[in-house]
């Protein structure tokens, strides 16, 4: 198949597919804020005979996306940008921003600033990021992201993993990319790309693809092909996803999509609480409900495909939900910004109304904010 074509407009969306005039006219007040992009292929899979179809949600622009709330930076990243495009808020992990584009918009982005704002936060000075990397030894770890860092041309890619597999404290590189979901011609229509991480992916050190699935109906027999080329060349793929309303907020279509992930080939990594991005509130579901749709999808997949664990990357670190009582709802941190944290169990009294970790503490206070607050009814367990 040909490259497929990218639209960045409504008026070629509706060029395509034909909207209505009101489609149309919500559509373009929504763009006014928040740009749409999306490719043929993508838009293909979608049921247009359905206003309710998932993956027409994953991309098309939503009215709702205009009601208030959120942050541009609800993880506070740039708390934790050392220099431009580069960031550093785990001691073992560098995380590097190579892109602004991805193969599609996803209208629950929590970087929506990448698009939204004429101040580029993409790593531009790469040298200076290499000499930070190699002058923290305790980075083993580097996460390629963006955007889509596979949305660059090849050789670039590859100049940024030929720099990285020369540092000997690197052991793993993973890219984070929807392509395999968005465009998997990205691989087919460049054997290059898969031969080059190929190269660099070996048996002491591999190179990792965190794949982005929100939905079963994106994993087509052209994905599974590009699958099985980058499985074939040793490259490991992951899946990490937000648990969305409207698009896997059913627990026969979360478990749908976690067993197809494990029989694939495809671990199942994070299942994220949606980050509150401005836009995103209708997407979000609380967190205790969705711990409970998340165990009730378990209950029907076997193990290979309850390995992902159940996520918010909260300012202060990766919270983990580990479960609740009639009372209270208990938290781990898998990962934290302060190393010391790492670890810790945090339980609080339950809020039913909760989409967020600060929504437990009872208080509005900037997030960037929250260790030094004395919080009275959160309890550390050791």
């Amino acid at each position: 198949m040909m490259e497929p074509e990218y639209l960045q407009s409504v008026d070629e969306l509706d060029n395509l597919i034909g909207l209505s005039p009101k489609e149309k006219q919500e559509m373009e007040t929504v763009t006014q804020k928040f740009p749409f992009r999306a490719n043929s292929y993508y838009l293909s899979l979608i049921d247009w005979k359905d206003r309710r179809d998932p993956l027409r949600r994953i991309v098309i622009p939503d009215i709702r996306e205009l009601r208030g709330g959120g942050t541009l930076d609800p993880s506070m990243e740039k708390n934790y940008t050392k220099i431009p495009g580069l960031q550093h808020k785990y001691a073992k992990t560098a995380l590097l921003l190579l892109s602004d584009t991805c193969g599609g918009i996803c209208r629950f982005c929590f970087r929506k600033r990448l698009f939204l704002t004429c101040d580029r936060e993409t790593l531009e000075d790469l040298p200076a990021a290499f000499e930070y990397i190699r002058s923290h030894p305790e980075i083993t770890n580097v996460l390629l992201s963006g955007g889509d860092p596979l949305a660059l041309e090849t050789g670039k890619i590859e100049s940024v993993i030929r720099e990285l597999r020369e540092m000997d404290h690197i052991r793993a590189i993973r890219i984070g990319s929807k392509m395999l979901a968005y465009n998997p011609y990205r691989f087919l229509n460049d054997p290059l790309l898969v031969t080059m991480l190929s190269r660099y992916s070996t048996p002491e050190k591999r190179i990792y693809v965190v794949a982005h699935f929100n939905h079963p109906r994106e994993i087509t027999p052209a994905t599974l092909e590009a699958l099985d080329m980058l499985i074939r060349a040793g490259i490991i793929v992951l899946n990490q996803t937000p648990v969305l309303r409207e698009i896997n907020d059913q627990p026969h279509i979360l478990a749908d999509l976690q067993e197809t992930l494990a029989s694939t080939g495809i671990s199942p990594y994070y299942l994220f609480q949606c980050r509150p991005s401005v836009g995103n509130h209708h997407f979000q579901i609380p967190v205790e409900q969705c711990h409970d749709l998340i165990q009730e999808s378990w209950r029907a997949c076997e193990g290979l495909a309850k390995r992902a664990r159940y996520i918010m990357s909260h300012a202060s670190g990766k919270i983990e939900i580990l479960g609740k009582t009639a009372k209270h709802i208990l938290m781990r941190y898998h990962q934290a910004a302060d190393p010391e944290d790492i670890g810790k169990t945090v339980v609080m009294p339950r809020n039913p109304a909760a989409r967020w970790f600060d929504d437990y503490h009872g208080f509005a206070h900037p997030v960037d904010t929250i260790r030094s607050i004395h919080v009275p009814r959160m309890h550390w367990l050791f």
